[in-house]
């Protein structure tokens, strides 16, 4: 006798293994069907997994058009912070503005968001987007020059590509 399940119907549990005065086409068809319902049953299941495994994605990713929005806003902040370095009298108001930096930076870390690192890697066409190619005597070829916009990833998966000047080599 097969496995009985709880939540099987009483009908469900009798006819699991069919009596041998049965006709053998009737075996055969009744063999057919469980081998259908055990298939049915299997891609039931594949499927429920399926939709977990995609629920707990979207949870997971669920704030990536936010903080895809967020960058360019943090991104012109820091631009302003660097500018008001160069302006005389304005320490208080740097010392503000670089805890609101670095609010930005624990908010980004906390989600998940990590700064993709840049300086003096080799250069990756998957985490950046070259915008230029220099020589540079000192940086060997496909060396990471500098930065123009900061990349991040949202886990494993890639918010945004840093932009990156990258070194040709020396002068042939």
């Amino acid at each position: 006798m097969s496995k009985k399940h709880e939540n099987e119907p009483a009908e469900v549990k009798e006819a699991a293994t069919p009596p041998a005065e049965i006709a053998p086409d009737t075996a055969a068809e009744v063999e057919k069907y469980r081998d259908l319902a055990m298939r049915t049953a299997a891609d039931f299941d594949n499927f429920r997994k399926r939709a977990a495994r995609e629920k707990e994605d979207s949870i997971r990713y669920a704030n990536t058009s936010l903080l895809g929005d967020l960058l360019p806003l943090i991104d012109n902040f820091e631009l302003g912070l660097e500018a008001a370095k160069s302006a005389p009298g304005a320490d208080a108001i740097l010392q503000g503005l670089g805890m609101v930096a670095r609010q930005f930076r624990d908010f980004l870390a906390s989600v998940g968001a990590v700064e993709i690192p840049t300086e003096g890697a080799d250069f990756d066409p998957n985490l950046m987007e070259a915008v230029g190619h220099e020589h540079d005597p000192k940086v060997p070829e496909g060396k990471v020059l500098r930065q123009t916009r900061r990349g991040y990833k949202l886990r494993d998966r890639l918010l945004r590509p840093a932009s990156v000047f990258v070194s040709k080599g020396p002068e042939a």
